[in-house]
């Protein structure tokens, strides 16, 4: 089925001088003009192009159509597999597949030695020189590191709503007043098209899709279990593509907000009296049966889009790398996603270090937190998970926790904890500070002030907390703990309105009071 034109466009002709001459140890020329490619030759027309100027983006990247020029491949391997092994199990990224012959986890491996033909200037260079633009489908924070993500795509198959790109924001008055820290970040994942870090993978998996479906494979529709975000960027981009979008919801344990979004985009929704864990055993066992694609993070392809968001982090610190990155953990795709983010950049010579990793959990849903604090000697052991105002990440039995403790030990990285209690006083605190941040972001800022009491992280200390939710994504949390309306919480820091009589009077005795306790006092 065809896309929408506004999604559809063609590919970067990646072109330095006198590439075949170019080593690891060279350094190649930048190529400042952009030029775009097209696999498929251009609609005909009796007219020449110049007397019919292009439309629209996907017009324009086809009337500037040239040839490939470079040789980039990606892969399906079995995780955590030896690179350098030919005999290695392998798959096309074209085929239809989510676990190896073993039943382990895949990972999609790039090319590293076709990468490396540029340097780390290079690739430095050409990232930053598509920020801010509109040419397709550069202007994509995903997929302006296109060469990275899905080499092989033609860009008329990809689905984007320009994610990515989303606000590093300084935190400086909540960690001067509440951490005594200076250089505290946030990543706010969340201000994106369906507001979650998940439009980052979904872009690249619903691409790839509407490729395989454009190459006749047996992909009928795509479909997910979720916890409330991944079935909202599941369905926006299947909506925007034309393709057959279905979810399977635990009933009752996600917000309003997040299940309106996958039935305002058309999707077929299921809702299921099970928890997350149920559903995506049900989802898996389907997906064996029916021509549904697996779009949950069992599916590598969305962590390759997730990552992004780590190469980003480090193009708006002009490629100086933070000293620490929190980020919240459910499933555990996006602590490795970002992992391999940061370490593809030292691999290929944009940086020359990673960040420690930290992995944030809620105590009801905290099965990482305990294999980690038993030194990950003991076999991993999956819990029920307990209910939690981060319900995105209410998962016991997290899909990637072998990619997660591979990051975290690669990273020297730490697993925290947040009681109920302390991830909405940190969400409350924040807020009061001019955040509006959801309850998994609060899991995060928890873990932070534990770390910081401990004297882990430093008063200096760059620390980025990666915010992966809109925050009106979770009113209803807020208006309860604002409403001290929560049973067994005590809501400290609860800014309920105050009642007071319409007369003037009332007011203004109301507002003298409010005005004298806000008098600094000497």
């Amino acid at each position: 089925m065809a896309s929408s034109s506004l999604f559809q466009s063609s590919p970067l002709s990646l072109k330095p001088q006198n590439p075949t001459s170019l080593h690891p140890s060279t350094k190649p020329h930048f190529a400042t003009t952009i030029k775009c490619v097209s696999t498929s030759t251009p609609p005909s027309s009796s007219s020449s192009s110049s007397d019919h100027p292009p439309h629209n983006i996907r017009d324009e990247a086809r009337h500037h159509n040239t040839t490939h020029s470079h040789h980039f491949s990606a892969r399906y391997v079995p995780f955590n597999a030896d690179p350098s092994s030919s005999a290695a199990e392998s798959y096309s990224l074209d085929e239809i597949v989510y676990r190896s012959n073993s039943g382990g986890l895949l990972d999609v491996q790039h090319d590293m030695a076709a990468l490396k033909n540029y340097d780390g200037k290079y690739w430095r260079d050409l990232f930053d020189s598509r920020i801010g633009k509109t040419t397709w489908p550069y202007g994509s924070g995903v997929w302006s590191k296109k060469e990275w993500v899905l080499p092989e795509i033609d860009s008329d198959d990809i689905v984007s709503a320009f994610e990515g790109n989303s606000n590093l924001f300084w935190a400086e008055r909540y960690g001067k007043q509440f951490l005594s820290m200076n250089d505290l970040w946030v990543k706010h994942c969340g201000i994106s098209h369906t507001g979650s870090f998940k439009d980052l993978g979904m872009t690249v998996l619903v691409s790839q899709v509407n490729r395989l479906r454009k190459m006749k494979r047996p992909v009928v529709g795509v479909g997910c279990a979720s916890t409330g975000d991944t079935s909202a960027a599941l369905s926006a981009y299947c909506a925007a593509a034309g393709i057959p979008s279905i979810v399977f919801l635990p009933a009752n344990r996600i917000s309003l907000a997040q299940l309106v979004q996958p039935i305002a985009n058309g999707a077929f929704v299921l809702s299921i009296d099970t928890d997350f864990d149920g559903c995506m055993q049900l989802i898996r066992e389907v997906t064996a049966e029916l021509p549904i694609y697996l779009a949950n993070s069992l599916n590598s392809l969305r962590l390759e889009g997730q990552k992004t968001a780590a190469i980003e982090i480090l193009q708006q610190f002009d490629w100086e790398v933070p000293d620490w990155v929190i980020v919240p953990g459910g499933n555990l795709g996006n602590i490795y996603a970002f992992y391999k983010g940061f370490h593809m950049c030292k691999e290929l010579g944009l940086v020359d270090k990673i960040p420690r990793l930290v992995c944030a959990q809620a105590a009801n849903a905290n099965p990482l937190y305990l294999h980690y604090k038993s030194g990950w000697d003991q076999e991993f052991k999956p819990v029920k998970a307990n209910t939690t105002f981060a319900s995105a990440i209410q998962i016991g039995d997290p899909v990637s926790i072998d990619r997660a403790v591979y990051a975290l030990k690669k990273s020297n990285g730490i697993v925290e904890e947040a009681s109920e209690q302390e991830l909405m006083d940190a969400m409350a605190q924040a807020d009061s500070t001019g955040m509006f941040i959801c309850p998994h972001t609060g899991v995060a800022l928890a873990a932070l002030i534990k770390l910081r009491n401990q004297g882990i992280i430093g008063t200096n200390d760059r620390t980025v907390v990666v915010s992966t939710a809109h925050g009106l994504k979770f009113t209803q949390s807020k208006i309860d703990y604002h409403s001290n309306d929560i049973k067994d919480l005590a809501c400290k820091y609860a800014n309920p309105p105050v009642q007071v009589k319409a007369d003037f009077g009332s007011v203004m005795d109301v507002l003298k009071k409010y005005l004298l306790s806000k008098v600094p006092k000497n």
